[in-house]
């Protein structure tokens, strides 16, 4: 089955905050992996500190939502984060194992849903 969504739901203790330390790898892997790494050193950072900025004050960060086959979205009515795609023809499921990996090395707590909620845009 072709994954469409990925959703890592933080759970326990672990909140937007731990996410700090690993944030910039998840969105710099992310942005290679479908094709959209800014070609401007600059643009990258500004994307890497907008996010930032709210995750050290442990607030819902604005994630990556531009125009393109994949998104990295923070919902507003879960402390989640979700990778989705909006091409039948794209497959999350290798971004979504590095993703898994470097939130477990870096301690965070989650649980991984698949494909859930896949209604909303």
């Amino acid at each position: 089955m072709k994954v469409f969504s990925t959703h890592f739901v933080l759970k326990g203790a672990s909140d937007y905050r731990d996410l700090a330390p690993v944030f910039p790898d998840i969105l710099k892997m992310f942005l290679e992996e479908i094709g959209q790494m800014p070609e401007e050193e600059e643009i990258l950072q500004m994307y890497i500190e907008l996010n930032m900025m709210d995750l050290e004050r442990n607030r819902k960060p604005e994630g990556y939502n531009r125009k393109g086959k994949v998104r990295l979205v923070f919902p507003m009515d879960s402390k989640e984060f979700y990778i989705k795609t909006y091409s039948k023809t794209t497959d999350l499921s290798g971004i979504a194992s590095n993703i898994g990996n470097m939130l477990t090395a870096a301690g965070v707590n989650f649980e991984v849903r698949q494909n859930d909620r896949t209604d909303f845009s």
